[in-house]
């Protein structure tokens, strides 16, 4: 590679989100988008300045709606949740190999990447009573008389860390990620995995040391609604986006790792079927040669991204503390610091999935109406056509890049107001929150070029 390729590649993969899910080749948004991300970071700029020189910031008080006693134990809708993982594999190695006529795919690609994690920024953890293992694992210790651990909970969150990398590398660059008999074997391995070590280690482990459980909590936490369970007490609580993410413990190390691969994740997601990208690694966006083609550099922008996208976030936070004059740990400061970048990452995660929600999304409600595409209704819905057509429609398209748009901008609205309040905590002057800042007017706009560039493949 030429140096100036590698300085290109530098460039391309520092931390800019690629917001919009992957918009068919013949779609070009040909909005005003440079209004829109000057717009965007003259927003975060000024609201950077407003919050750091204000006398006061918004409250982020939490608020009870509703207490009650549990309904549904959480170990029978966890029990649930395992039969019908288990129905789902069977249907993916079984069923038709088409991914848009396969239940499984359509499921996990789209319901269980796509609608939960949207659900649980709205309603709250979600995952807690759908996670297939916690029921299974609890009951299965109790049979076996063992309540003890095998030490894995000393590793805290770096297996999960490992997970989401290996999971990321699975949906981004492997050969065939919704080939569904593929995707059985994949996820029927590592649920078996996972269900192993949570006996031998305890169901609490879970928290902390599998990648979904982790990040589907963490995004949950940006959520206005949450349920506080205590014993067999349940209370419902409202209050500001981010409200949750206030009464957190700073993140150690591989908490750290762990936020920041997740940005990267949907960071390289957006960026790698861009036209800009297929360029700059030679490939035509309109006669692509295929995903094995193009493994190897894909794997290495991947691990660039999150390289670079770490690199530039914990810097910028080392840059502030440098021009405040600190003194004291930077992972002492760095932990609370890097709990503002879940607002983000949650933004991120609805913007970037928006548009497959409404495309596949209609192949997956198809497919749980009638799930072995016998002309069954188990749903009660008629037969009905899934239509790509306004992807077309300049009015409806309009209407996406403003959602995405107030998504990206709103995302990075409350993460410099979490930031914020982060930092009067610590004790960290205005001049500390400069280069997060201008980070964050970098990550807006760049997020919002990608999210108007064309796309191949």
């Amino acid at each position: 590679m030429t140096l100036r390729g590698a300085l290109a590649l530098t460039l391309i993969c520092a931390p800019g989100a690629g917001l919009a899910c992957a918009l068919p080749p013949s779609i070009i948004l040909t909005l005003p988008t440079g209004h829109y991300m000057t717009g965007a970071a003259a927003a975060v700029g000024l609201t950077a300045l407003w919050g750091a020189f204000a006398a006061r910031l918004p409250v982020f008080r939490a608020h009870l709606v509703l207490e009650r006693r549990v309904l549904l134990p959480e170990t029978l809708t966890s029990y649930l949740s395992a039969l019908a993982l288990i129905g789902l594999l069977f249907i993916g190695a079984t069923g038709a190999r088409d991914p848009m006529h396969n239940l499984l795919t359509l499921v996990v690609w789209t319901g269980l990447w796509v609608a939960l994690p949207l659900g649980s920024l709205i309603f709250g953890n979600l995952w807690r009573a759908l996670n297939p293992w916690t029921g299974p694992v609890r009951l299965t210790r109790l049979a076996l008389g063992w309540q003890g651990s095998i030490g894995l909970s000393r590793w805290g969150q770096w297996p999960a860390v490992a997970g989401l990398l290996g999971f990321g590398w699975f949906m981004l660059v492997s050969l065939q990620p919704e080939d569904p008999l593929t995707l059985a074997w994949v996820l029927g391995s590592y649920a078996a995995v996972i269900f192993v070590l949570a006996v031998a280690e305890g169901e609490d482990w879970l928290q902390q040391g599998e990648f979904l459980t982790l990040y589907l909590t963490l995004l949950s936490r940006i959520s206005p609604l949450w349920l506080e369970i205590d014993g067999n007490r349940a209370r419902l609580m409202v209050g500001w986006p981010g409200a949750q993410v206030l009464r957190m413990a700073p993140l150690g190390a591989a908490g750290i790792a762990f936020v920041t691969l997740a940005l990267a994740v949907l960071t390289f997601d957006g960026l790698m079927e861009t036209f800009f990208w297929l360029a700059l690694i030679g490939e035509n966006p309109l006669e692509f040669t295929g995903r094995s083609a193009v493994q190897g550099v894909n794997t290495a922008g991947l691990l660039a991204t999150w390289a670079l996208t770490a690199t530039t976030i914990l810097g910028s936070l080392a840059a502030g503390r440098w021009l405040a004059g600190a003194r004291g740990a930077f992972l002492a400061e760095a932990g609370p610091a890097m709990l503002a970048f879940l607002a983000i990452a949650a933004g991120y995660h609805a913007a970037h999935y928006l548009i497959t929600l409404l495309t596949a999304g209609q192949y997956t409600l198809s497919a749980l109406n009638d799930p072995f595409f016998q002309g069954d209704a188990l749903l009660g819905l008629d037969p009905f056509y899934v239509s790509m057509g306004f992807l077309t429609d300049q009015g409806a398209m309009t209407a996406l890049w403003n959602s995405q748009f107030a998504l990206i901008l709103g995302a990075h609205l409350l993460g410099l107001l979490l930031a914020l309040q982060i930092g009067q905590r610590i004790g960290q002057g205005a001049i500390a929150h400069l280069p997060m800042t201008v980070l964050m007017i970098g990550y807006t706009t760049l997020g919002l070029w990608l999210l108007s560039q064309p796309r191949g493949v």
